[in-house]
């Protein structure tokens, strides 16, 4: 079996360090990141705990989600649910010194119930018409749009945040009036809401997650959260987190042919010598020596 590892940072966070970021804005955990780069081919891996929308106005955004494959290309646009691991490959447009040319809006749950509340939208698509991931076409109206915010982007000082709503409200109004089945795959996401604490947590040990982060994608205060993990599970979320990454690591030191590193990132560990001995304490040797022993263990049971 083999996998290629590539290590996830935490969006939008740490995108707002990437060399090619051009300008952003932000306000209460809203935020628009404007990117420009050449590249003939770029990957990577990044963790969404908000909701987000790519629109590529130039080159080539390829995601890759659940197994599937979703690729964004000049002026469209795509949407991708929150408490998501995406990997991506990205290339810019061949003919246009190879210039790849995009914008990242990132949107939490008061924005959308803001909208829904100002603009009385209902939802039409039946729940089980939900899609994870979209890609819709961008009409020459919503490109004036993305065209508008370049001042804002340019001198993100000038502007207040009730201004940075209002241009993200408006982004959600352009949806509206181009692609109403899209909105509604957007706004069925705010209700796709992970209540079920156990089910949240299996989907994301493996990512990049605070406490913090886990408490909101499971719709709860920090206290309430871990007060109702501890009466389900009997034990602290970061223990649950770190067992079942350590069984994790076990089952694939047995089924596949990865590298301890490998396999140390691919679970969601952030340094190899923790790793180990957190492994260690719990199963008695070191990630190497276990996979020797089962290794050994199985050649004199062929024997």
């Amino acid at each position: 079996m083999s996998i290629k590892v590539r290590k996830a940072i935490k969006a939008p966070q740490e995108m707002e360090k990437a060399p090619d970021k051009k300008g952003s804005l932000h306000q209460n955990g809203l935020t628009v990141i404007t990117f420009c780069l050449h590249t003939q081919g770029k990957k990577g891996a990044f963790f969404l705990k908000d909701h987000l929308l790519l629109f590529v106005k130039s080159g080539i955004y390829t995601v890759h989600f659940n197994k599937r494959e979703y690729t964004v290309r000049s002026n469209e646009m795509i949407f991708i649910p929150k408490s998501t691991l995406i990997e991506y490959d990205k290339s810019g447009e061949f003919g246009l010194d190879y210039t790849l040319d995009y914008m990242m809006f990132f949107l939490n749950e008061q924005l959308l119930e803001d909208f829904v509340q100002f603009a009385d939208v209902k939802l039409i698509s039946p729940v089980d018409d939900y899609t994870p991931v979209s890609i819709m076409p961008v009409n020459e109206l919503t490109q004036s749009y993305f065209a508008s915010l370049q001042p804002y982007l340019k001198k993100p000082e000038n502007v207040s945040d009730g201004l940075v709503k209002v241009k993200m409200m408006e982004l959600l109004f352009h949806l509206a009036d181009s692609n109403e089945r899209f909105l509604n795959q957007l706004l069925q996401s705010n209700h796709h809401k992970n209540d079920n604490i156990g089910r949240m947590m299996e989907e994301n040990f493996k990512n990049p997650v605070s406490l913090h982060d886990l408490a909101y994608m499971s719709g709860r205060s920090l206290s309430t959260f871990k007060r109702e993990f501890q009466a389900t599970f009997h034990t602290s979320p970061l223990k649950w987190i770190r067992n079942r990454r350590l069984d994790e690591a076990k089952k694939m030191l047995l089924v596949t042919t990865l590298s301890v590193t490998d396999i140390c990132y691919t679970i969601g560990f952030e340094n190899i010598a923790h790793f180990s001995k957190v492994f260690k304490l719990r199963f008695g040797l070191s990630p190497s020596e276990y996979r020797k022993q089962f290794t050994q263990d199985e050649l004199n049971g062929q024997a």
